[in-house]
This record gives C-alpha cells, structure tokens and sequence, in this order.
C-alpha cells in the first residue's frame, strides 16, 4: 500500500527526470563535451526514449493532452532564441566581409538539398512531387540547436577554424527562416486551386511580407534595443541581472513581433540578433557569462528530451493512407539524405566559397547540416497549412481530409530523419575525434583517445586558429569593464 502523501504523477516524475539529467550533465559536462565528445542532443533525445511510451512510460505528453499547437509553439520559441543566439555571437559586422560564403550556403546549397531531397523522398517513398517537396523543404535548413551543440564551448570546436564555425554558425541561424519560401513552394500549390493564386501568394507573402519584411524588422528591432540598452546602462539605470535577462526577452520579444505579424519568426529573431550585436558591444560586456551555453543546457536539452518522449514509432509501419512507409525505406530514405543532401554540392562548389579553402573543409561542412528542432516545427507549420489553411494547426490530423495523404506521411518520415540526423551529427565529434586520434603515428597521439588539441588535419589554421576576422566580438580591449 502506498503512502498517500506521495505523488508520483507524470508531471511531477517529468520534473524529477528532466532536472536529474541536467544536473548530472552540468556535474559532468566538460568530462562529456571534451573527452567523451558527446553534445546534449543525442543524449537528451535517448533520456526521452528511455522513459517514453516505448520506454519506462512516464514522459508521455500526449497522454497529458499535448497537442500539435504546443510542440509548434515551443519549437518555435526555442529555435527563435537560438537564432537570436547565433545573430548576437557571430563577430561584429560579420556578413559585411562574409556575405558571399553565407550568402552561397543559403542559395545553391540550400536550393540544391532541397530538390535533391525531395528527389529521395519520391524515389524511396513513392510520395508526389508536391509532397515530396514539402518534406524536404522541412529538411533544407540546418538547425542552429544542433549546431550549437557541436559548433561552441568544446575542445572539438578549437580544432575546426574560426571562419567555419563562423560560416556554420551564421548558414544555421538565417536558414530556418529561409526555409519557408521552400516550404510554400510545396504547399501552395496543394492549397490553391490555380497556378496563379499559388505564385502570387508564395511572392507577396512569403517571399515580401514573411522573408524579407520580417528580417528588416528584426534588424530594426536589435538597433533600436541595442541604442537603449547602451543608454540605461551606461547612466546607471539598470543593474547586471536585468543586462543579462534583456538579451532572453529581447529573443522572445522578436520571436513575438514575428509571430504576431504573420511574418517569418526565426528571420525577425536572427535580424534582431544581429542587429543588437552588429558592433560587438554587447558581447563584449557580456564575454564571461557564456548566456547561450546556458541557454543550451536548459531550453534545448528540455526540448530533445520532449522530442525522444514524442516520436511516433508505431507511424513507421504502412498504414492504410502510408502503405509505402516501411522502417526500411525509412533508413534508407536517411542514408541517402545523409550522404547526396549537401556533400556533393558544396564539394563542388567550394571554389565559389571563399571561407572554404581546402577539400576536407569543403567535406566537413557538406556533413555538418543537422536536421533538428527546426524542421519539427516546419512539420508542424506544414500540417497546419494541409489541414485549416493557417498556420494555427489542428490540435490532432483530421480524419478524411482532401489532403490526408500529406498530413499522414510527413510527420512521420521528419521525425525519423531527425532522430537519425540527431544521433548521427550528435555522434560525428566523437568518430571525427577518434578516426584523428588513430590515423597519426603512435608517437604523435595524444595520451588519450581523441585528446588531440592541434587543428583538424587538412585544415587551413592561419594564426593558429582559423580566425575569419581581425577582431571578433568580446576581443576588443576599449569596451570598458565586463559585466
């Protein structure tokens, strides 16, 4: 018999669960970053499946009435605080000297993996083109949650050049907002009944009003933050603690505007990033803080843990409206996105990237584009459009819809591409690690496997670092004291 004070109820079990882990990766997290060489991400996602419905049983939001509206709002969230995150840590001015390699990272490649994507999806999945195109307009951007994970605070990231994490970093924070005009080039045309209502609409509001409106706003929005930030604080009118909580509400406040105008959320997130830091002031005042580290541990790593918690395993089998959705095709749909999604392309357009300077560089980066938290809320975004014609989406897919095809099969095969995606990139720094650790000779090695501190080999590291700029944010000496 149990005592009846105890309360051992889901919610209370998933606030015991969720704080253990991250307490005991905090207790060990520079033990598991720099010698074990694991991120949050793949770790947060197995803690969700161990204790999820096909697990232990006791992280499942579903039963506590979780809906597509929820994981669409906190996806968004999330992702528009890590591309507020990327905009405030790239050096000041970066894109004014990096405009042609961010600039080819979001155009060939980007438009490239999503034909190439939706090409496998057809092939391997039988689905139609619009479909198709749909799911890999999902997975197009690569997700400034995963690549922080690997790109920052790690003994891995001091070995790739400053100018790719840089590169990296920038391409992950502006492509999940460049991913919509992929997105509703897919879905316009399964919503609108003519040609022409589906490319007047992609142009007006999406491409005007969503991208280009909602990225000119967020770079007004950080300007003008950054003026009033700079003028209380430099006549005392705020004390350290509201400095260091403006930059979280000043994400959430763009995720916010973005939402509420219908325009393009993580662009208004990432421009108001940039913007805030486009001198480098703030990053300066706030170098030892490490505020996005923090930021990773508590809201990314909850949201893996969700996402491990959510995957809809028995979706992975044919069903009456999926007959071609087999757990086979299901790998070998990842394998060949994987391998032919962006590796190709950026081998064979490394020339046109200046930040780019040698083939393994050109390869690492082909790999580097993890699929995550971004493109479940694309998903969502997608299943909303297919079912009410907004972006509000039903609480679950509706029965007998015209588009119930779509609705059905997209979920499924993006979960399954992000679990892979998350376990696969999560898992890269360790065989980056090892594969380095083992091709030198036996007395070049350091004492541990994967210890190694010096640069990737075949790796340009000019200045001993990579360094893309003469001074990155947080490296001048003029700024006055740190916060």
């Amino acid at each position: 018999m149990t005592w009846k004070q105890i309360e051992a109820t889901a919610p209370h079990l998933t606030y015991l669960i969720l704080a253990s882990f991250l307490i005991l990766y905090a207790l060990f997290s520079h033990f598991i970053r720099n010698r074990l060489h694991l991120s949050e991400p793949p770790l947060a996602t197995l803690l969700g499946i161990a204790f999820g419905p096909r697990g232990a049983g006791v992280l499942d939001p579903h039963s506590w009435g979780w809906q597509d509206t929820i994981t669409q709002e906190t996806a968004r969230v999330i992702v528009g605080v890590q591309c507020f995150a990327v905009g405030v840590e790239l050096p000041k001015a970066y894109f004014s000297r990096h405009w042609k390699s961010v600039g080819m990272m979001l155009g060939p490649v980007m438009a490239y993996g999503w034909l190439m994507t939706a090409l496998c999806a057809h092939l391997v999945l039988g689905t139609d083109v619009a479909t198709s195109l749909v799911i890999s307009a999902c997975l197009a951007p690569t997700d400034p949650v995963l690549a922080a994970s690997v790109l920052t605070n790690s003994h891995f990231a001091n070995r790739v050049p400053r100018r790719l994490r840089h590169m990296l970093s920038a391409e992950s924070g502006c492509n999940d907002g460049v991913s919509f005009p992929f997105l509703y080039a897919g879905l316009l045309p399964i919503i609108n009944a003519t040609a022409g209502a589906a490319v007047k609409e992609w142009f007006i509001a999406t491409l005007l009003w969503q991208c280009t409106f909602g990225l000119l706003s967020g770079l007004f929005i950080g300007h003008i933050a950054n003026r009033l930030l700079r003028f209380s604080e430099t006549r005392g009118f705020m004390d350290p603690s509201s400095f260091f909580v403006f930059y979280f509400l000043l994400a959430i406040f763009s995720v916010g505007v973005g939402s509420t105008l219908g325009s393009d959320d993580f662009l208004v997130a990432f421009g108001a990033g940039t913007g805030f830091a486009w001198d480098g002031w703030f990053a300066r005042k706030t170098k030892s803080t490490h505020l996005p580290n923090i930021i990773d541990l508590l809201l990314n790593s909850s949201m893996f843990v969700y996402f491990g918690a959510s995957i809809p395993w028995s979706q992975f089998s044919p069903g009456s409206v999926t007959p071609g959705l087999t757990p086979a095709r299901l790998t070998g749909l990842l394998i060949l996105i994987l391998l032919f999604r962006r590796i190709p392309v950026v081998l064979a357009l490394k020339r046109f990237v200046p930040d780019i300077r040698t083939y393994r560089e050109a390869l690492f980066c082909g790999h580097f584009g993890p699929m995550g938290v971004g493109a479940v809320f694309l998903v969502i975004e997608a299943r909303a459009q297919l079912e009410t014609s907004t972006a509000m989406p039903l609480p679950h897919p509706p029965p007998h819809s015209p588009h119930e095809a779509a609705i059905e099969i997209i979920w499924p095969v993006i979960c399954f591409v992000v679990l892979g995606s998350t376990m696969v990139h999560g898992l890269s720094v360790a065989a980056i690690s090892v594969s380095s650790h083992f091709s030198r000779r036996e007395g070049e090695r350091a004492l541990l496997i994967g210890g190694e501190t010096e640069g990737l080999d075949d790796m340009v590291h000019e200045g001993g670092g990579g360094e893309s700029e003469p001074s990155v944010s947080g490296d001048d000496d003029d700024a006055g004291p740190a916060l």
